[in-house]
């Protein structure tokens, strides 16, 4: 067994990034809003995909207007080697990114912190890796979103499962942090709930830990007995098998749920 270690040096510096999972209330339960980002584009062409990008330069100018102080978003966050500056700028990108992809406009106190996720180094397999902070906000119910971003082609509402089950049958592509997000949310039972947990439950960090046997990588995450990390991040799927350009838990589609 060869193992990929997130200890390893990266090739090249990690680029902060900052996302919303955007919850709502739908007939059957709790909806995402998930974006289908366009074949063409730079990072996960095709894949579906939760609002969100890049801390722009731009995101730390502190003209920018926040109803929380940057030292409340940094005590958020919860990361004791980031600045309230960096904080600061990180809440300020993912609302940004909301409103520039969905048209949602929403203030600093309707976000909470849910995860953040470091990309692995896997040789061979991504050229960027991201830092990523993973916020969850209830939709507002006098706004609606919608794609309003070129580098998206089609925003949708969906149940948690109901994603997982539209993945598992070909008819959506997700990646890791998606796939693992659903599967942990799916055990809310509705929009307010989760944003309720997310804001009294601090964040916990994701690095996957990459090892390979027989040929074939396998993702896991921590908790499970392959991680490096003892504590699990959240419950649900500890480890996924990437099969032919798919990622999917080995026990099959319970496996999400484990």
């Amino acid at each position: 067994m060869n193992s990929t270690s997130e200890g390893a040096e990266a090739p090249g510096r990690l680029e902060a990034s900052a996302t919303i999972v955007l919850l709502r209330d739908g007939p059957e339960g709790m909806e995402v809003f998930l974006m289908k980002r366009a074949a063409e584009a730079a990072v996960l062409g095709g894949v579906h995909v939760f609002p969100g990008g890049k801390v722009d330069a731009a995101d730390r100018d502190h003209a920018v207007p926040l109803d929380r102080d940057a030292a409340d978003l940094q005590a958020a966050l919860g990361e004791a080697d980031l600045t309230a500056v960096e904080a600061r700028a990180i809440h300020v990108a993912a609302l940004r990114e909301l409103q520039e992809e969905c048209g949602v406009v929403l203030a600093a106190s309707e976000i909470a912190p849910w995860s953040r996720w470091i990309t692995p180094v896997i040789p061979g397999m991504q050229r960027r890796r991201f830092d990523t902070r993973f916020f969850v906000a209830v939709m507002p119910e006098d706004q609606t979103a919608r794609v309003t971003d070129r580098e998206s082609t089609l925003g949708v509402w969906l149940g948690p499962r109901t994603a997982l089950e539209m993945y598992w049958r070909g008819e959506i592509d997700l990646a890791p942090p998606q796939i693992t997000t659903l599967a942990h949310l799916a055990r809310h039972p509705d929009s307010r709930t989760a944003f309720d947990t997310a804001s009294r439950t601090p964040p916990r960090l994701v690095q996957p830990h990459v090892v390979e046997v027989d040929g074939q990588k396998i993702f896991c995450y921590p908790g499970d007995a392959l991680h490096p990390v003892g504590e699990r991040a959240f419950p649900g799927v500890s480890r996924l098998l990437l099969r032919a350009g798919r990622f999917e838990p080995l026990a099959g589609f319970d496996g999400f749920f484990d």
